[in-house]
């Protein structure tokens, strides 16, 4: 019918701009743009002018730049190479970050979460698992308690609810470790060193988050100069170990049964080396940002098999095909968040996510560029390439719009069209240079 009425190739085009996208915003509306006299603030002629009624799909189609795998691949796709070259730009330079940073000391670190009880694991010893077996890696039950109902299934969703808020603590103790083995006050520190990083949170088969950074030690942060003489990968590796273990944050009192929470005894913490070395053993600056890039699009949902989504009522977990650990996680979390005392942490709000409500991707200020920078490159290049109408000299440029929601998703027909195209250049994913 579409290619009966001659409207195939313009929604083709249409569709090869979401760069694969599946789950598109819909909105309808308008967009214009006028030319203004900078002297007399008169309106002039349009320059250019959209209306949603007029595209081949009825609607004007947004990408839905959702970062989770299981939700669109193409978005997640963007969202893993932005932070790949969020991360990289970190390590190396670029992108507005001074090359220099590569000869700052770096290095990569694992915070994990505390033990909650036994669970199922492949000790890298090489040993069987608790219960006498060898699991296989892709082994179902990996990651589950041993027993289930002596699992601290309250603790490990309040630890998810506080990892950020420990994240943050241990963030200030690192500075006045750092101070510390530098032989400077804290106030002394600030004119001397600053400490950068970037992390993501990952979610270990058995539902606890851990976070992978990548920590950097710079010059004083009123300027670009490089950090002092005494900074060293091997301080700043003893400042964080001492810095995880000092790190603790008070929680919530619960039928009581206070709450205190630490990280776990396993730390992992390696320096980062050149590019350039290529022995096979070492950590290098490609490694680091492609392993923390691909943390960066996964939740709960592909460690545990928990819900990519929000639960509206507990009812539904009924019907969801889930596993019966990361049922319990969600129903604790449900169950707590039904208290007064706890309504800050918004626990049903976040009980699909175990409890965890931080952010997936932060970083510290100077520590290179930000995803919003990388889009805001790719969206300029995308509208230099459209080349629309510019202002002459002498005039400005208005714009009057008005968007309003009309849903989500394909049209089968839309589907089957969007699933034979290649995306339009500039809209795959690849993040333009900024």
């Amino acid at each position: 019918m579409l290619a009966s009425l001659g409207t195939l190739p313009e929604l083709a085009r249409q569709l090869s701009g979401l760069g694969g996208c599946t789950r598109p915003v819909r909105l309808d509306g308008h967009r214009t743009e006028y030319a203004v006299d900078r002297t007399t603030g008169e309106i002039g002629h349009v320059l250019h002018h959209l209306d949603s009624a007029t595209l081949p799909a009825g609607q004007l189609l947004v990408r839905c730049n959702n970062r989770r795998t299981t939700r669109c691949a193409a978005c997640a796709e963007t969202y893993r190479r932005d932070t790949y070259y969020l991360i990289t730009a970190g390590l190396r330079g670029g992108k507005g970050t001074p090359e220099r940073v590569a000869t700052h000391p770096r290095v990569f670190a694992t915070f994990t979460a505390p033990g909650f009880g036994p669970v199922h694991n492949r000790p890298t010893s090489g040993r069987n698992c608790r219960c006498g077996i060898r699991h296989d890696d892709q082994d179902p039950v990996l990651g589950t308690p041993l027993d289930s109902h002596t699992y601290d299934y309250e603790a490990a969703v309040l630890w998810n609810a506080y990892a950020g808020a420990l994240w943050r603590r241990f963030s200030i103790y690192l500075r006045r470790e750092v101070a510390k083995r530098a032989g400077l006050t804290q106030r002394a520190f600030r004119d001397h060193a600053r400490v950068s990083f970037a992390k993501v949170a990952e979610y270990q088969k058995r539902g606890a988050v851990h976070f992978h950074a990548v920590v950097r030690l710079d010059g004083p942060e009123d300027d670009d100069s490089p950090p002092p003489v005494w900074a060293s990968a091997e301080l700043l590796t003893d400042a964080i170990r001492a810095a995880t273990i000092a790190a603790r944050v008070a929680g919530p009192e619960v039928d009581g049964r206070s709450h205190t929470f630490v990280f776990g005894r396993q730390l992992d913490v390696r320096t980062i080396r050149s590019a350039d070395f290529d022995g096979g053993q070492e950590l290098t600056e490609r490694a680091v940002a492609a392993y923390i890039a691909k943390y960066a699009t996964k939740g709960a949902e592909t460690a545990t098999g928990a819900l990519d989504r929000p639960l509206k009522f507990l009812a539904e977990l009924a019907q969801l095909d889930i596993s019966d650990h990361a049922r319990r996680l969600i129903r604790t979390a449900w169950t707590l968040g039904a208290r007064k005392d706890l309504e800050h942490l918004r626990l049903r709000a976040w009980a699909h996510m175990l409890g965890f409500r931080g952010h997936f991707s932060t970083k510290s200020r100077r520590y290179s560029t930000t995803l919003g920078a990388l889009r805001d490159a790719r969206a300029d290049w995308r509208r230099a390439q459209a080349a629309p109408p510019v202002p002459q000299d002498g005039e400005t440029t208005l714009v009057l719009a008005h968007w309003v929601f009309a849903g989500t998703g394909l049209s089968v027909g839309e589907a089957w069209l969007a699933a034979s195209l290649e995306p339009a250049p500039g809209t795959e994913g690849e993040p333009t240079c900024a």
